[in-house]
């Protein structure tokens, strides 16, 4: 497995190129822009693109997808939690495709030799997705490095909490690669991040 992070957008936020080295096959993660750069690595490495994978439907992380649909003839996966979803303050509503797979809790997607996990986080957005594949964590605007996403654009912040404490009660450790900024490692944010620290001691619903 071979990642690449492309900033994209105007909020420069990480598109993941995921691909399978030995069939050549890639998943994209978020395109929120410039899918001339996502197309551009793709065909620089010989990639084949048969799936997009949407964290959420925020502006910034699906303005691209468009693009690298119509190029490469990629299906859509994500939550039908996010289907409609407008952003507070701006008006700004993702349009799914008409073929758009609505995916949900363990549900797998295969990339060539690839298979990702999907992991139901609201919170920062109704609909709001994790993807785990190998060691890696895909977590989104579910969990930054030392941080969370904001939950007043369309998300609840207790959801929020409790989707971390769920990230957190997974087994092991994996690296995270989050929807802005650095990578970081699950074990870190265990043990640094303050609002995943709060979410762990939530109490368990009923």
């Amino acid at each position: 497995m071979k990642i690449e992070c492309l900033p994209v957008g105007w909020l420069k936020a990480n598109c993941y190129v995921v691909s399978d080295e030995e069939t050549q096959k890639c998943a994209v993660i978020d395109p929120g822009g410039n899918p001339e750069i996502i197309l551009g690595y793709m065909q620089d490495n010989g990639l084949s693109c048969p799936v997009i994978l949407l964290t959420h439907a925020h502006d910034d992380h699906t303005k691209g997808v468009y693009g690298v649909m119509e190029a490469t003839g990629a299906k859509v996966y994500m939550n039908q939690a996010d289907v409609g979803l407008t952003v507070r303050r701006t008006g700004l509503c993702f349009q799914e495709p008409a073929d758009t797979v609505f995916v949900g809790e363990n549900d797998c997607i295969k990339v060539g030799n690839l298979q990702f996990r999907v992991l139901e986080t609201p919170g920062h957005t109704p609909g709001g997705l994790c993807f785990l594949c190998e060691d890696a964590l895909f977590s989104g605007d579910t969990l930054f490095k030392g941080s969370t996403g904001r939950a007043d654009l369309g998300g609840d912040f207790d959801t929020e909490l409790r989707s971390l404490k769920k990230l957190a009660a997974l087994e092991g450790d994996y690296r995270v690669f989050p929807g802005h900024a650095d990578p970081t490692r699950l074990q870190i944010e265990r043990e640094s991040n303050p609002y995943m620290k709060r979410g762990m001691e939530m109490p368990d619903e009923n």
